[in-house]
């Protein structure tokens, strides 16, 4: 592990070689060389290549994963980029997905996860993933967050988005957070998932990280409805009533600071946002959308509740600009993945008072 003072080691993989993840690793990675060391987890001969085309200068340095797990990451000065070695099983072309390279995308995840677990490197940045690509090679796959929280052995983990919004010259750039009481779930089966047990658990965990992975010592937390207008005091339903209220006043008992149901079409005003550390949504269409239009392309997915530190982009695999050659995708996402990354290890090495 990094200590006081030092560049933080963070472990990106670099994704579904076919897509543009390794490129806006590379680029990020050589952008923010000076503040972290960025410590790429790929096939080192193809991310070595893809620098070369990239800009000449970029200076990789390959490491085996056996000489990782007998002496740890080695020391490299800012100007080299550190590539622990896990090969892929077949050609890359771009913008073309392989089913044979899926058991091999997957092999950079673990390796990330063991690092981190084994102090090698401070946090885990992932580039985007193609899942249809590991389910292809035969391994049961639904995504980042769900493999990260099963091999980590976490039973619940809770999905943030944050981004920094636009702000007028000269003033302080505000900065949204939005956790999801749901992800990934049909429309029809949200109310049933939102229970008092499970909205209690997302918001101590939302709690938990902020004050822990981002050193906010009291933070405050506005929390949506789940129904137009947060119900109209139960005339459009009533999961405010039965659920989200008094999950809400529970949590105030214990010193969280909690807020709302609060309407979700009005919530995401400066009026309301400007002293919020963050908004809790009842589902992935509430606040995703609003933040997305405010931040896409610096955007940050954030996975909370882990024992370690996960950031990632905010988009897909980009496919078809893969496909058109390099230089076409935008890596602001993955660089500030990377700071995201960065100012968690620092808030955790420096908890609150």
């Amino acid at each position: 592990m990094s200590q006081a003072g030092t560049r933080p080691s963070l472990a990106v993989t670099v994704g579904e070689p076919a897509g543009i993840g390794p490129e806006i690793s590379i680029r990020a990675a050589w952008a923010l060389r000076g503040e972290a060391r960025c410590v790429l987890v790929g096939d080192a001969a193809f991310l070595s290549l893809t620098a070369s085309l990239i800009d000449p200068s970029i200076r990789l340095s390959a490491i085996s994963t056996l000489a990782l797990r007998h002496s740890g990451l080695p020391h490299f000065g800012p100007d080299t980029i550190p590539v622990v070695d896990v090969p892929l099983d077949a050609h890359v072309v771009p913008g073309r997905l392989d089913a044979a390279n899926g058991r091999a995308v997957l092999a950079t995840l673990d390796l990330a996860i063991e690092g981190t677990q084994a102090g090698w490197w401070d946090a885990i940045v992932t580039a985007p993933l193609q899942k249809s690509t590991i389910n292809d090679a035969g391994v049961a796959f639904s995504g980042h967050t769900e493999y990260l929280a099963e091999k980590t052995g976490t039973p619940k983990v809770v999905m943030m988005l944050a981004g920094a919004l636009a702000s007028p010259a000269g003033a302080d750039q505000p900065y949204l957070r939005v956790a999801l009481a749901t992800t990934h779930l049909p429309l029809k089966d949200v109310s049933s998932a939102i229970t008092r047990d499970s909205l209690t658990r997302v918001l101590d965990i939302l709690h938990a990280d902020l004050v822990k992975k981002f050193g906010i010592a009291s933070p405050r937390i506005l929390v949506t409805g789940l129904n137009p207008h947060a119900g109209e005091n139960g005339y459009l339903g009533r999961e405010e009533i039965d659920v989200i209220t008094p999950v809400l006043e529970d949590a105030r008992t214990r010193g969280i600071d909690a807020r709302g149901p609060y309407p979700a079409d009005t919530l995401f005003q400066p009026k309301y946002l400007q002293d919020a550390d963050a908004v809790l949504a009842m589902y992935h269409d509430q606040g995703l959308p609003v933040l997305k239009h405010a931040t896409f392309g610096r955007g940050v997915n954030i996975t909370l509740g882990l024992p370690l530190i996960r950031t990632s982009v905010d988009h897909g695999t980009a496919l078809d600009l893969a496909a058109q050659g390099l230089g076409q995708a935008d890596c602001g996402s993955m660089e500030e993945a990377i700071r995201v990354a960065l100012s968690m290890v620092r808030a955790q090495q420096n908890p609150p008072a």
